[in-house]
């Protein structure tokens, strides 16, 4: 079989170990960074909208990074993502927008529209 076509549907295997890295430091953060760390990633994962899988793990490492780092100051978690979370999320995706789809359509859209106006080029 072709390596690369699998690597490519199921990601590279660099991705996942990267990825399973990311879980084992999850799981060995303090219980109740452990559950905003939790509470976070579903957010982003649901509605992030990153697709591309090098992305996504880069982000979920720094989120990693994060909070290790919090946990071991002791900073509190309204600290950390303030008093609304999904402004917090919002925010820290800003860093990963080329990894969204949504980036992706707007990159189409304004294609689209240049050519339907005859600004090819």
């Amino acid at each position: 079989m072709n390596t690369r076509w699998i690597e490519q549907v199921t990601g590279s295997l660099d991705q996942k170990k990267e990825y399973r890295q990311y879980k084992s430091r999850k799981q060995q953060l303090p219980a109740p960074y452990r559950s905003a760390m939790d509470a976070v990633e579903r957010y982003l994962t649901y509605f992030g909208g990153v697709t591309k899988g090098d992305v996504l793990v880069e982000m979920l490492g720094d989120l990693a990074d994060l909070f290790e780092e919090s946990a071991t100051n002791e900073t509190p978690i309204r600290a950390i993502v303030g008093p609304d979370p999904v402004e917090f999320v919002e925010a820290f995706l800003l860093n990963y927008s080329k990894g969204q789809w949504t980036s992706k359509e707007r990159e189409r859209l304004v294609r689209s529209i240049a050519l339907a106006a005859g600004e090819e080029g």
